[in-house]
């Protein structure tokens, strides 16, 4: 049973009579859905539809939620929230401490769990604080193999869209609650079916570059490197551009590693077969 603790975490409670109609306007995650023990994915969108600052979500007592971001993010989060709050009965507090202890295989037992893995068949749970024993590269593999990103190490908050980092499959974006920030872009790609950058699982022939790197396909970029673990990486690409590299056979490459690009199995998505193609959602 594996277990660790990130460093660099920060959390926020919210709580107060008014703290889920407050949320439930502001962020993507459909929260009157969201029941005690589970841990969720969301996001604070721009009006354009882009991540501002991104977040685990959980339930914490009555009328109380409890918000994981990291410390980059804390402060920001936390004067945007206190912007948007205006006469709402809501108190915003930063919880003090910057660890987070995740567990996977045999999990803890009546600890949250973490929905983003439950999506891929993975038993993880994950509680702030410190008290894991393992090394912190283990929760690395894990995540790459489960093709989840995080802000910061896949993608830049401001560039990307829920869509783009699968908030849309693992239980962070809902398209049946009401209106909240940036929600007409997002339900907009969702109906056209315009989602064409997505996470993919990087497999190298050899120890893949460091994060950042471009993936490349006859000389045209096709996506960037995040997070790597030895062979394996996430990167986040032009589906579309990826498709077309792989129907003619042109090698994809991380500055000159030769390697190999699958869309995480647990999310049912498929490279177009034609490049005009997108792939249904």
């Amino acid at each position: 049973m594996p277990s660790v603790t990130l460093s660099g975490r920060a959390f926020l409670r919210l709580s107060g009579k008014d703290a889920e109609t407050f949320l439930q306007a502001l962020i993507t995650t459909d929260l009157p859905s969201l029941p005690e023990g589970e841990i969720r994915p969301g996001a604070l969108l721009t009006p354009q539809g882009k991540i501002f600052f991104d977040f685990l979500i959980r339930r914490d007592g009555p009328d109380a939620f409890l918000l994981e971001t990291t410390e980059d993010q804390r402060d920001a989060l936390l004067k945007r929230l206190t912007m948007y709050k205006l006469r709402a009965a809501v108190d915003l507090a930063v919880v003090e401490g910057s660890d987070a202890t995740v567990t996977w295989d045999d999990a803890e037992a009546d600890v949250a769990r973490d929905a983003r893995f439950a999506k891929a068949g993975l038993d993880v749970s994950r509680r702030p604080g410190a008290g894991g024993s393992d090394d912190p590269a283990l929760y690395d593999t894990l995540r790459i193999g489960a093709g989840l990103a995080e802000a910061g190490r896949d993608y830049p908050l401001s560039d990307a869209f829920p869509h783009d980092v699968l908030l849309d499959l693992n239980g962070g974006l809902s398209f049946r609650k009401g209106c909240y920030v940036g929600q007409e872009v997002v339900s907009r790609m969702q109906h056209r079916g315009t989602a064409r950058r997505r996470p993919v699982i990087v497999t190298g022939e050899s120890a893949l570059p460091a994060g950042g790197a471009e993936l490349m396909a006859g000389g045209k970029p096709v996506g960037t490197l995040g997070s790597v673990s030895g062979k394996y990486g996430l990167a986040i690409v032009r589906i579309d551009r990826a498709a077309d590299a792989m129907n003619a056979g042109t090698p994809i490459t991380a500055d000159g590693i030769a390697v190999t690009v699958a869309l995480p199995g647990w999310t049912g998505l498929a490279f177009p077969e034609e490049a005009s193609e997108v792939p249904a959602q």
